[in-house]
């Protein structure tokens, strides 16, 4: 038995002779204490599997059809102030980073295999997720999160999603923050997005605003991770089959999808399930979308000659980013607008 010191871990673990580690049970029960009073920066099962995974799967095909700037975003980094420091959070291919040739950036996306995209095109840039930015108060001159809260599943999340872009810029500094609409321009969008069922979210969600998971016999939690995400401990199997429970919960939303538009396209409908096909060509043989495949996370279209993801999406309806951020004390809204099918907010930071 031998003691070392473990990155992350304050005090002393204990590894037996086969080298695994036996965390003190002090310690143990402190993370508990950590991880009951910050429910919010743990990650849900449903944004691990379709949204972390999914990116993870399709990071370069994606990279390769985001290259366009919005006029928006562009005017908003134009504006500001030479030698900025932007802090882009949820930097995905790293489209932005660099736009104000007079500005500095630093991008932080959860996804590894977008961030070394974008390292490798010469990018400062980290992996981190939106709700526990890595950055110390006061940081950067201005902050921008494009089209990253909608990934988000619960209410609690997006607002600390805002809560933390407003923390890490100094008194004074601007934050834009862009959201996919449920308000869509283009209408014929919402009949290849498959609705979340009823059933299905009002185990992790409920009716009205997001709420926390009760416990169900339908669950994503037993599925098995390859990885871990590095920003909570993996949870263990309910003791149901994972194939089984994700099959459960396949069944639900294919059967859901054809079963009635009148739900679908209901007003307060705000949760789904938005495709992404895989060119046959772009899928790693014996990769992510292989496994993504082998455990139901992805389904083939031969049709199309594309292996198909679904990336959740929680559609804001308007003046719901205003919500989130009534509650929020030391930062004013100086900008609001609609553009493109998204919702769009400028905050300024007053404390």
């Amino acid at each position: 038995m031998r003691e070392v010191k473990v990155k992350g871990v304050s005090s002393l673990c204990t590894l037996d002779s086969n080298g695994e580690s036996l965390i003190l049970q002090s310690e143990l029960a402190s993370d508990s204490q950590k991880n009951s009073s910050s429910n919010v920066q743990f990650t849900p099962e449903i944004e691990k599997k379709y949204v972390h995974h999914v990116y993870d799967a399709i990071a370069p095909h994606f990279s390769s059809t985001r290259f366009a700037k919005w006029p928006k975003v562009a005017n908003f980094l134009s504006s500001l102030p030479s030698e900025s420091l932007v802090l882009d959070a949820g930097c995905g291919n790293g489209k932005y980073l660099g736009f104000n040739p007079d500005c500095f950036y630093i991008g932080c996306d959860i996804s590894a295999p977008l961030i070394k995209i974008c390292a490798d095109r010469g990018h400062e840039v980290l992996v981190a997720d939106a709700v526990d930015l890595p950055y110390r108060t006061g940081f950067g001159d201005a902050a921008i999160s494009i089209a990253v809260l909608h990934h988000l599943s619960t209410e609690g999340r997006r607002k600390k999603a805002i809560e933390e872009l407003i923390r890490v810029v100094k008194k004074g500094g601007l934050v834009l923050i862009t959201v996919w609409a449920v308000e869509q321009e283009d209408k014929s969008l919402l009949a290849k997005w498959t609705p979340l069922t009823q059933k299905y979210g009002e185990e992790w969600i409920g009716p009205g605003s997001p709420r926390v998971r009760s416990p169900s016999s339908c669950t994503l939690e037993s599925i098995p991770e390859t990885e871990e995400n590095g920003f909570g401990e993996r949870k263990k199997d309910s003791g149901q089959s994972s194939m089984q429970s994700l099959q459960e919960i396949t069944s639900q939303i294919e059967s859901y999808s054809g079963a009635s538009t009148d739900v679908k396209n209901a007003n307060n409908q705000q949760e789904y399930f938005v495709p992404w096909h895989l060119p046959y060509h772009r899928a790693e043989v014996s990769g992510a979308s292989a496994c993504a495949l082998a455990n139901g996370l992805a389904k083939k279209d031969d049709k199309k000659g594309a292996v198909v993801y679904n990336r959740y999406y929680h559609v804001f309806s308007e003046g719901e980013l205003e919500r989130l951020v009534a509650g929020i004390d030391n930062a004013v809204i100086v900008d609001r607008f609609f553009d493109k099918s998204n919702w769009c907010i400028v905050l300024e930071k007053k404390l």
